[in-house]
């Protein structure tokens, strides 16, 4: 995994911020001027961006808190917590933008086409230069992937609205409008659905997805002189940061001879090294406790 850079993501955040809310207020008063239901969705939008990025922001601030003798692991979930909300307020949007559709399927109102082209350019054109800045950072947390997520399908919800524009202006086809406002609304919905469901996946404390449980099992087992790995826990503090638990077996032996410590310094070399998991608690047993497990 790539070190974060803390700094810059703040600092990437920032420009975000200030680009996406000169650029929203833009489309929404072209929005309502044009009648367009395309660009006024792209600006609702755009405002759960505008709180996306701010969330992000105010995560980022959180992370660096140290941590106390309440919060013993920090303030590491701040930013999964943030990516939550973002995923659940963009599946908000996507409910009010087809319903609005759906209304205006059926009674298409008139769209005043070149305003509405013009103004979804301006729109690609400012959020192309946001989500590179993102881009970068998308792996480095799920709060920014997040924030990425907003931002691209505003992206593509900008190109909708364009194109949308365009069919309108050649073909005098108004129902454009509604359809790409449902096409943007369909695109929202999928990356929502995944960034909820990693984010509730952290918050589970399930497996992180790039870890072979099975796998880890055997490695730690192949350890000299442990003999078996039980009641194995893996989970994410955050993205990139992973935690885990369990209790080794070991062959007894004379407990003065240093071999525990060794055991144990093997196995969170093994965990670091070959599984990304930097905070390693592991219980070193002589005779199996398995039977006592409550889980068992």
């Amino acid at each position: 995994m790539h070190a974060r850079d803390h700094a810059r993501e703040v600092g990437t955040v920032r420009t975000g911020l200030a680009l996406t809310g000169v650029l929203c207020l833009a489309e929404l008063v072209g929005g309502w001027l044009t009648n367009s239901l395309a660009l006024m969705s792209d600006a609702a939008h755009m405002l759960t961006d505008m709180a996306a990025l701010g969330l992000a922001l105010f995560a980022l601030r959180l992370t660096t808190l140290p941590a106390s003798e309440r919060k013993t692991f920090g303030y590491y979930r701040a930013e999964i917590l943030a990516a939550l909300v973002n995923g659940i307020v963009l599946c908000v949007v996507v409910v009010f933008i087809a319903a609005e559709a759906w209304r205006r399927l059926h009674d298409p109102p008139a769209v005043r086409a070149l305003g509405m082209v013009v103004l979804a350019l301006l729109g690609l054109a400012v959020n192309a230069v946001v989500a590179l800045l993102l881009r970068r950072h998308r792996t480095a947390s799920l709060n920014l992937r997040g924030a990425y997520l907003h931002v691209l399908s505003d992206l593509l919800g900008s190109v909708g609205a364009a194109v949308a524009g365009i069919v309108i202006l050649t073909t005098g086809w108004t129902v454009a409008d509604a359809v790409a406002s449902a096409v943007i609304g369909v695109l929202i919905c999928i990356g929502a659905w995944e960034l909820v469901r990693e984010a509730v996946d952290v918050l589970m404390e399930a497996v992180p997805s790039h870890i072979d449980l099975d796998r880890l099992r055997r490695a730690l087992e192949a350890v000299p002189g442990t003999e078996e790995v039980h009641d194995l826990h893996v989970w994410s503090l955050t993205t990139g940061r992973c935690a885990l638990s369990a209790h080794a077996v070991v062959r007894a032996v004379d407990h003065h001879d240093g071999s525990d410590d060794r055991i144990l310094a093997d196995m969170a070399d093994l965990c670091a090294r070959d599984f990304q998991i930097e905070h390693v608690t592991i219980q070193i047993e002589h005779q199996s406790r398995r039977a006592a497990e409550p889980d068992h």
